[in-house]
């Protein structure tokens, strides 16, 4: 059998194809005529005659579905449902079933089956069975297929459920794997030397050094000492250090104009030449640049050379503040809370609805960094299990005073106009919430599933569903 299971873009792909299905019935002239039945609609089957036989193809062929029969030679058809299930093979079952044997039928659901069928049937009964069952594996791997790409909400050291996070993960996911050197580009406190550790991790270098330099706070007079060794050494230099690992440029456009020379000198022949140049030893280190704006604006004030800047910016990677992140400060500030209390012994494990409220309406100029020092102070100064919105500073209780949402009494209702005129512009909130909910409507109550249609957050939904309850309960 494969090492690996088929991945939910694996299942997508061999679905556009004619679906396949194993009949295990140890009647030569039954499964001739289940196999006439799917053969008519286009499905490619395979015979299985007992027990051994489907799990052997199960277990070296691909299949979208099973018709099983539970009385075979050789043993109870459940113990094929039963492996099925532990193996987790993505295929859907369809148990075949003598009237007498309807308490088994029911077992067999509750072992994984999709539903069952008593002998005999019609053609069309076991079509439009096999149909609702290969559709509802559609739907699952679809929802894999979603949860994969845009469920994390941890990737490494960076935290963030929001569909701006998920771009940088899927981003970080293709490009890590590569040598290609990447630039970071976020706001100051936004995680990019996380980012970038994140990056090292990915990589095929994970196991080598992550080396990170902020540039922009060393002096002028030991930049080339720092990156490129000192007394004759390059190997005490950062460069060096990062050797067989990545290496971790911050601000790279603070390093003087000569050591950009220098770096670029690097970069293009593998030797790092100490200060002084006196001795070269090699480094392959995979280079990873950050920076609070666009790169392009620093060639343009002359703060960094144009072909350095081409040698750096292969690939970029843009960070997003956490005020563009929709529900992230919450999820960020519980991460935080869960591991100040930790470190400092405290009881903390959750936020209370006032203060993620709080939470969620401040801007956060600061981005993650200002997040994870409000939850630092909460822990230090304050006891107790959950965080209440009177632990937190000032400033937000304030923020959230100033942002409070309009209670439905309150909110004004648009005056009526003339005859012949225009009908009345509809509040933008409650269009969004008719959106929404038939959204939710049309994929079965599935709010993952509808979120990825209106390519919103599924956290967006919970949020803004929060808030229409609190404005019914008020109306």
């Amino acid at each position: 059998m494969d090492d690996e299971l088929p991945t939910a873009s694996a299942i997508k792909a061999a679905m556009r194809a004619s679906p396949a299905v194993l009949v295990v019935e140890d009647s030569e002239s039954t499964a001739a005529l289940y196999e006439e039945y799917l053969r008519s609609a286009d499905y490619r089957v395979k015979i299985a005659g007992t027990v051994a036989a489907a799990l052997s193809l199960l277990g070296s062929e691909h299949f979208d579905a099973v018709v099983l029969d539970l009385n075979l030679p050789d043993g109870n058809g459940l113990s094929v449902l039963k492996e099925v299930k532990r193996q987790d093979l993505p295929v859907e079952t369809l148990v075949v079933t003598a009237t007498g044997t309807l308490a088994v039928a029911v077992e067999a659901m509750r072992e994984g089956a999709f539903d069952f069928v008593v002998k005999p049937f019609a053609r069309d009964r076991l079509l439009v069975t096999m149909r609702n069952a290969l559709e509802r594996r559609r739907l699952r791997a679809a929802v894999e297929t979603y949860e994969s790409e845009f469920g994390r909400n941890r990737y490494f050291g960076l935290v963030g459920a929001a569909l701006p996070m998920q771009r940088v993960y899927r981003i970080v996911d293709s490009a890590a794997p590569s040598t290609a050197p990447i630039f970071v580009v976020g706001e100051s406190g936004s995680g990019k030397e996380v980012c970038a550790d994140a990056i090292h991790r990915r990589s095929q270098r994970a196991a080598g050094p992550f080396v990170a330099i902020s540039c922009a706070t060393i002096p002028k007079a030991l930049q080339g000492a720092e990156l490129f060794g000192r007394d004759g050494d390059p190997r005490a230099g950062a460069i060096a250090r990062a050797h067989g690992g990545t290496l971790y440029l911050e601000d790279v456009a603070e390093l003087e104009i000569g050591l950009q020379t220098k770096l670029l000198r690097w970069l293009e022949t593998g030797m790092v030449e100490s200060e002084g140049g006196a001795a070269q030893v090699p480094s392959d280190a995979r280079i990873v640049c950050g920076g609070p704006r666009d790169p392009r604006s620093d060639v343009q004030a002359g703060r960094l050379r144009e072909d350095l800047f081409f040698r750096l910016n292969v690939i970029s990677i843009a960070l997003p503040p956490v005020r563009e992140r929709e529900d992230d400060a919450v999820l960020l500030a519980r991460h935080a809370l869960r591991r100040f209390a930790a470190e400092e012994s405290k009881q903390f494990r959750d936020i209370d609805p006032a203060a993620e409220y709080a939470l969620r309406t401040y801007s956060w100029p600061g981005n993650v960094r200002e997040i994870e020092n409000v939850m630092r102070s909460v822990v230090v100064l304050h006891e107790g299990e959950i965080v209440r919105a009177d632990m937190l500073p000032l400033h937000l209780a304030e923020s959230a005073l100033q942002s409070e949402p309009p209670k439905a009494a309150d909110t004004p209702q648009a005056a009526p106009l003339p005859a012949g005129a225009k009908p009345a512009i509809r509040p933008l909130w409650i269009t969004e919430r008719e959106t929404i909910e038939a959204a939710i409507a049309a994929c079965d109550g599935n709010i993952p599933r509808a979120a990825a249609f209106l390519e919103i957050s599924p956290s967006t939904i919970y949020r803004k569903k929060q808030a229409w309850e609190a404005i019914d309960r008020g109306a």
